[in-house]
């Protein structure tokens, strides 16, 4: 019975052993657990600690790529502004120096009083302006004068001829004057457009024309006015041209055409001096201009000629002519203006054996 007793307390003592055994293994199965999840929750916090470090290492490395990309891109759009300034800049400075240039090709000239028969003019403080063609020079010049607009003209009277004879003929002065208008105001066109207007853009036209074909010209007046009297800008065409054209139209209604005065056939005119040494020039030249004309369409009156007095004949030393390309009914619009440069550029071109 003793010995059933002590068995008993031999196996329950074994029991709770065992069961002792287990707890604590369970316990350090669960510690073991629980550091290895701890020990793999911060693994994966340190992974996660590195994902995001790479995360914000590539996002700040793609930032700066973007700002490095950024700059770059401005300063390439820098360089290129600051090309496209350097070549505006560049070109602004060719047109600067192409505008000085052509300043420099035109100048200025006034009536010098030394010059022969200067003493005459009543009106000459303005100034003519020379120009030259941009190519190559032909070395002749050509003084167009563009008719009339001398503000005040009117009210001043100069001697006809330069011995002091009476002319020979009638114009805007009768024949037996010794004295005539300075410079007389023209006649009106139909539309009201004055004369002196329609003659400046003619010389304008006709400039630009001579010029292209390499002669000088010299504008006789470069504006709506300027202060010369008829003697002056002869004179000033004289000693600074090769030949010297006033443009004109004529007061008739009639669209009767163009023709130049020519020198009257009248003994005593012809042979007072300058007419006596030019009188043939002259002539010459103004056939030379109506054939021009005529060859390019442009409507003849009569033979292209016509008997006058002038004062720019009278005075001239150079061949000259006053020509007129029509009269109040005339057209004068851009086209027929160009047509007509031609045909005066052709007569030049003639004259000159060119």
């Amino acid at each position: 019975m003793r010995k059933r007793f002590i068995y008993q307390v031999i196996l329950i003592s074994g029991i709770l052993m065992a069961c002792t055994s287990n707890t604590t293994n369970a316990k350090s199965v669960t510690k073991v657990q629980g550091r290895f999840a701890e020990s793999s929750t911060q693994a994966e916090t340190k992974e996660e600690k590195k994902d995001l470090e790479s995360s914000k290492e590539a996002e700040s490395s793609a930032v700066q790529s973007s700002e490095e990309t950024t700059k770059a891109t401005e300063a390439t759009t820098t360089a290129a502004s600051t090309t496209q300034e350097e070549t505006t800049t560049a070109k602004e400075t060719e047109v600067k120096k192409e505008a000085v240039s052509e300043v420099k090709e035109a100048g200025e000239i006034g009536l010098n009083p030394d010059w022969k028969y200067a003493s005459f003019s009543k009106i000459n403080s303005g100034k003519s302006m020379l120009y030259t063609p941009s190519g190559n020079s032909n070395g002749i010049t050509i003084a167009v004068n563009a008719g009339h607009g001398t503000k005040g003209g009117s009210s001043q009277k100069t001697q006809c001829h330069p011995d002091g004879t009476p002319k020979v003929t009638g114009g805007t002065t009768n024949a037996g004057a010794t004295t005539a208008i300075a410079v007389s105001e023209g006649m009106t066109f139909l539309d009201g457009t004055p004369e002196s207007t329609v003659t400046y853009e003619m010389a304008k036209i006709f400039k630009d024309e001579l010029l292209s074909r390499g002669y000088n010209v010299l504008m006789i007046r470069n504006d709506t006015d300027v202060q010369l009297d008829n003697i002056a800008r002869t004179v000033i065409a004289n000693n600074n041209a090769n030949a010297h054209i006033a443009l004109h139209w004529d007061s008739t209604t009639s669209d009767k055409g163009a023709f130049y005065m020519g020198v009257p056939d009248v003994g005593s005119y012809r042979s007072m001096e300058p007419v006596a040494s030019n009188w043939k020039k002259h002539e010459a030249l103004g056939k030379a201009l109506v054939n021009g004309l005529s060859a390019n369409g442009t409507k003849i009156f009569s033979d292209g000629r016509m008997d006058m007095d002038l004062t720019q004949t009278s005075y001239s030393t150079i061949p000259s002519i006053d020509i007129e390309l029509g009269d109040k009914k005339s057209d004068y619009d851009k086209d027929t203006l160009r047509k007509l440069s031609k045909g005066l550029a052709d007569g030049i071109d003639g004259y000159f054996g060119r």
